[in-house]
């Protein structure tokens, strides 16, 4: 503590330019702020100041100290900050961007609100690329490795995407072996709301570079859609593993060509970074890595 003491004492010193200055924004005496960094320089072995009747300027080594200092009791004041905020009850309005993909955060938002009461949940669900600052966001929940260097990043966990068709539309259609038989099925796709695009099913491709016939009979841009349209009976649908995983265990839905899925994708949490994180984010960004049903191996059905 004698040293940290050194450090605020050195640092006012500095900032005011002289030891009455100092001392009086200290509350101490100008001969005890000199005592102060007298002692400051002999346990350093290097003189701090330059002095003179009229001034006191830093030397080389003292500039250099300075900077150090400052950084030091930048990081103390900053530690000491989130430790208070540490022990108060999170509490406020987060503003949430999360993607289609109520079957993965409903559970899990629904505990944290259980657990935090007077956090306030804004939640908008939708899967356009939003501009986190732009628009005011506090965090957003997005798949892909994040490439935007002004955002913070927690990674989530990983998912697989399946092929799924219900028992009863295999035994009238049959089970496809090979990704050419797609092409006497019924296929139900996926737009990207932002782009249009269909959203390209993960097949590997044999010889590399083929392309399979795979039939548009479906498009829409939502993931509850395609899944209750192939319980129904309705065809083939691409979807991550997670939404389907309680049709999976119950038998009303099952897996075709999975030899041939290849892609897995990622989830991230990201935050404006370069700022300091309000405990109600906090909470949230460990709650979510905590509960999300997500890993980084297989599937296991």
């Amino acid at each position: 503590m004698d040293s940290l003491s050194g450090f605020v004492v050195f640092v006012r010193v500095a900032e005011t330019g002289s030891f009455v200055g100092a001392a009086q924004s200290l509350g101490v005496s100008a001969s005890a702020i000199g005592k102060r960094v007298a002692r400051l320089e002999s346990r350093l072995g290097v003189r701090l100041f330059h002095r003179s009747t009229r001034s006191i300027t830093l030397t080389a080594e003292g500039s250099l100290f300075l900077e150090r200092s400052r950084r030091i009791l930048a990081e103390i004041e900053a530690t000491e900050l989130e430790l208070s905020q540490a022990s108060e009850v999170p509490r406020g309005r987060l503003r949430i961007s999360l993607p289609q993909v109520t079957a993965l955060v409903m559970p899990a938002l629904s505990e944290f609100m259980a657990q935090y009461p007077a956090i306030e949940l804004d939640l908008d669900f939708d899967d356009r690329l939003v501009d986190i600052i732009g628009e005011g966001f506090d965090v957003v929940m997005r798949g892909g490795t994040p490439s935007d260097s002004r955002l913070s990043a927690r990674f989530l966990g990983h998912f697989h995407h399946v092929l799924v068709a219900s028992p009863a539309y295999l035994a009238r259609n049959g089970t496809p072996v090979h990704p050419d038989e797609l092409a006497r099925h019924t296929c139900l796709h996926y737009r990207f709301p932002s782009t249009g695009k269909l959203e390209q099913w993960p097949l590997r491709q044999e010889p590399a570079g083929r392309e399979y016939d795979i039939p548009v009979s479906m498009v829409c841009n939502h993931v509850d859609t395609r899944i209750c349209f192939a319980t129904r009976d309705r065809g083939i649908t691409c979807t991550p593993d997670f939404t389907v995983r309680q049709q999976l265990q119950r038998g009303d839905l099952v897996t075709v060509l999975d030899d041939y899925m290849e892609r897995r994708g990622s989830f991230y949490l990201l935050w404006p970074s370069g700022r300091q994180i309000p405990p109600r984010l906090r909470v949230f960004i460990d709650f979510m890595s905590t509960r999300l049903q997500l890993d980084a191996g297989a599937p296991q059905y």
